[in-house]
């Protein structure tokens, strides 16, 4: 889940973890990219989106962890889920997605206090060829700015590279919304801007923790918010896109904590 301001829980400093830290985020992002990866196969033409969050809540319960977003802030349910122009933090509900349509999944889960938070796409049934390609450019546009994550560098890194790729692709980064610090608290220092500019921002250091997730329009990045309170749409009704990674800075590196242990974090309809 994506925020800008989180007054309950942020602290205002970066935390740098331990191999403690790093072996929590471990055994929290698998099974957030386990419960993604096991609603793979419902989401289909005719799904209510309500079903798949019963089946997220189920899961995560099963497996002695707990759904972060449930009773977050007043959020009701366990997943977002956000398809075609929503950008973000779309509620599950009574929607039924329908062919054609691509929609974002995103999860957190709490492993013995630690917290795993990734989103990724889904196709449901045949997808049109545009709405693939701002798939794809988001996956990209994800991928380079895990490049940029090694100690030395600086947040601003990851949002450059990002917005470079994205606008290169005729498409735009989303302003409005960012990844975050998080470990044993939901969201916290640093924010990772999607955007921006080389060589500005937070110096990356071994042993932070963080999401990537960038939102990338087919259209215009501006975005609104729905009367709801939490669904983010784009004003000019354009398809969205949105990818999410948490990672830890290593020592020569990035770790991605949430990778699909089955390969299934890039979805299926890029294959075609």
């Amino acid at each position: 889940m994506t925020d800008t301001l989180d007054g309950d829980y942020r602290t205002g400093q970066i935390k740098l973890h331990g191999p403690e830290g790093f072996e929590g985020m471990r055994k929290a992002g698998r099974l957030a990219a386990e419960c993604l990866d096991m609603l793979e196969p419902y989401v289909v033409p005719g799904v209510v989106t309500e079903k798949l969050d019963d089946l997220a809540r189920e899961f995560i319960l099963d497996h002695g962890a707990l759904p972060a977003c449930l009773g977050y802030r007043g959020y009701t349910k366990t997943v977002c889920i956000s398809p075609n122009h929503v950008v973000c933090h779309g509620i599950p509900g009574e929607r039924t997605l329908r062919e054609g349509d691509i929609a974002n999944i995103d999860v957190t889960v709490i492993v013995d206090g630690w917290h795993g938070d990734t989103s990724r796409m889904y196709g449901v049934g045949a997808v049109a060829p545009r709405a693939k390609r701002l798939v794809d450019v988001t996956y990209e546009a994800l991928e380079r700015g895990l490049a940029q994550v090694k100690p030395g560098n600086r947040t601003g890194d990851i949002g450059a590279a990002i917005q470079q790729y994205v606008e290169s692709m005729r498409c735009s980064v989303v302003r409005d919304f960012c990844g975050h610090g998080l470990g044993r608290v939901f969201h916290d220092a640093p924010n990772i801007l999607h955007f921006g500019q080389k060589g500005t921002g937070e110096v990356l250091k071994a042993g932070m923790f963080f999401t990537i997730e960038p939102m990338v329009n087919l259209g215009k990045h501006p975005v609104k918010l729905l009367a709801d309170g939490w669904t983010a749409v784009t004003r000019d009704k354009s398809l969205s896109a949105q990818c999410e990674h948490s990672v830890g800075v290593t020592e020569d590196g990035v770790e991605i904590f949430t990778a699909s242990p089955t390969g299934q974090f890039r979805p299926a309809i890029l294959a075609a």
